[in-house]
């Protein structure tokens, strides 16, 4: 059984900080952050610029290059909504360590991305909605068929491709909850990887009881087969209740050292 992989989510233009350093190119802020996460157990690092309509393809490409110069090639998912500079990420990429991800498709107007996977051999998000939050699993697993379908026209293989159910705020969508879980069981049951970004769940709620509310739902989505979150490897109680599960499940081997071991950041010299 292969161990959880956390995306490193804390690289995202949403944070004035990373959208100041963005804007002036400025490495530090970027390449900060990008360590805490690897020295805190992160193997892949989400590089999110959002729509960067105006100039991605140049700040896709001097991100990705920043990075993998700075960290021995840590793998990276390419994260915004501009084709063209997931594209240019995906020339200059080394994937000396790992494949790409892209992130995100989806079975509406992203479904392409699946095929741009394809053309460059790498791994891509498919997030299993169309327009919107999907009404049921049934919907859910329809997108889900249609993008696993695309994939394997574009050439990919099931592990390239991570299935996102679509992680929902709990506050306000409580009912939900349980029916995300269950797509992540039958996804699973398909032999299909998935993921998710596991900070949607607490979204919203008091900062004490966030940590609290995702490592919860990452316990019992790990339980029901989830592979892997776009989440905050900085989140002492997240990563720690990683490790126990991947230890119960028996993805790790047990010993009383357990928790003080990140090995996602040893690859990389950090």
């Amino acid at each position: 059984m292969e161990k959880f992989m956390i995306i490193g989510e804390r690289i995202h233009c949403i944070s004035p900080i990373i959208r100041k350093a963005l804007a002036e190119r400025n490495p530090e802020p970027i390449l900060k952050r990008a360590k805490e996460q690897l020295e805190a157990g992160a193997h892949y690092i989400d590089f999110n610029i959002g729509p960067a309509e105006r100039d991605g393809e140049e700040l896709m490409t001097w991100g990705v290059q920043l990075l993998q110069k700075e960290f021995n090639n840590v793998p990276l998912a390419l994260d915004t909504a501009n084709r063209k500079a997931i594209e240019a990420g995906l020339k200059v990429y080394n994937r000396t360590h790992a494949k790409p991800i892209i992130n995100s498709a989806d079975a509406g107007s992203r479904l392409d991305l699946i095929d741009l996977a394809g053309e460059y051999e790498a791994k891509v998000i498919a997030l299993c909605a169309k327009e919107g939050i999907p009404k049921d699993n049934d919907e859910r697993m329809v997108y889900c068929q249609e993008m696993l379908e695309r994939g394997l026209m574009a050439g990919l293989e099931p592990e390239d491709m991570l299935f996102d159910p679509l992680c929902l705020v709990i506050k306000g969508m409580q009912d939900k909850q349980v029916e995300v879980l269950e797509a992540i069981r039958m996804m699973t049951e398909m032999g299909l990887l998935t993921t998710g970004g596991l900070s949607n769940v607490s979204n919203g709620c008091p900062k004490y009881v966030r940590p609290i509310l995702d490592s919860a739902f990452l316990a019992m989505a790990m339980a029901n087969g989830f592979s892997s979150a776009i989440a905050n490897p900085c989140d002492e109680q997240l990563m720690r209740t990683v490790k126990s599960c991947d230890i119960i499940r028996g993805a790790s081997l047990y010993a009383d050292s357990f928790l003080e071991l990140n090995e996602g950041s040893f690859a990389f010299n950090v």
